[in-house]
């Protein structure tokens, strides 16, 4: 059987071994040809697949609010929606408020992936920045960034300094557990092999840590550009006078049901098409891969 398998490796082809005399029972399953083999893979991916689960939520919202199932009064048609949103748009509202609320997104990112990576990596590299940096991080895990916010208003006042450090602070979490992990699960194997090609501090971080933590380091920007909006829809509705969700906020006094859920979308818009973008890139540089996700 060794021998076979060792065949069968190096000549890239199925083999299968011969059924012993008298296993083969009657009631049992129908034997399998040579060569077939049972797809156990998620299936070929389709162009444009992740839009048809979004697509179907807006059929059936237009298929509810058409048939009557929706009061208009509390959940707006999505024709009424997009006539709203058009309306926005021509006033100039909409792009205005949109063009901050990605600025405060935007720097809250950077900064929190930043800080996030350079504790990464000095927790993960070094005993003593494991030991500084470690537990404070994974008690700020356990303490929401939104339970925060009265602390920050009382150190940094309500203005853009202060929702940018929520954002920051939430990005930073995600991105310190996750890349902290991957990099501290490389396998000891790959240092023991750097030490023994006397490989300098600059070229074990380049050939192995940096490849090592790339998947969590993924991960982790996923989940940050996630955070990012996450946090960006509370403190814009925390005495803001601009941004998406100040729009909202103001909607929300008037009840302009079709307002508020055109600020939703935007949210939703740019929350799918930033993650499309993170695993775009993720695709391309982690191309070495083989996984369920192709």
């Amino acid at each position: 059987m060794t021998d076979l398998l060792a065949k069968a490796r190096t000549t890239g082809k199925e083999t299968v071994a011969p059924e012993p005399a008298g296993s083969r029972t009657t009631g049992g399953p129908a034997h399998v040809s040579k060569g077939t083999r049972r797809r156990l893979g998620p299936g070929r991916a389709l162009p444009f697949g992740r839009l048809i689960g979004p697509a179907l939520l807006v059929l059936l919202w237009w298929a509810a609010s058409a048939s009557g199932y929706l009061d208009p009064r509390i959940l707006s048609s999505p024709g009424t929606v997009f006539a709203t949103a058009a309306d926005l748009v021509g006033t100039g509202r909409l792009q205005d408020n949109v063009l901050i609320s990605l600025q405060r997104a935007g720097l809250g990112l950077f900064f929190g992936v930043t800080a996030g990576v350079i504790m990464a990596v000095a927790a993960g590299l070094s005993r003593s920045g494991e030991y500084l940096l470690d537990g404070p991080l994974q008690i700020k895990r356990a303490i929401p960034s939104l339970a925060m916010l009265p602390l920050l208003i009382l150190w940094l006042g309500i203005g853009e300094q202060m929702k940018v450090t929520v954002i920051a602070l939430g990005v930073a979490v995600n991105m310190y557990i996750n890349t902290y992990a991957s990099l501290t699960g490389i396998d000891s194997k790959y240092v023991e092999l750097a030490e023994g090609l006397d490989l300098s501090r600059g070229q074990f971080i380049r050939k192995v840590v940096v490849p090592g933590s790339l998947p969590g380091f993924f991960v982790g920007l996923r989940l940050g550009v996630t955070s990012s909006w996450l946090g960006l829809i509370v403190v814009e509705q925390i005495n803001a006078t601009s941004g998406i969700g100040y729009m909202m906020f103001q909607a929300q006094q008037y009840a302009q049901s079709d307002v508020i859920i055109v600020g939703l979308v935007a949210y939703g818009i740019f929350g799918f098409a930033s993650d499309a973008a993170v695993r775009a890139v993720e695709r391309k540089v982690l191309s070495w891969r083989r996984t369920l996700a192709g």
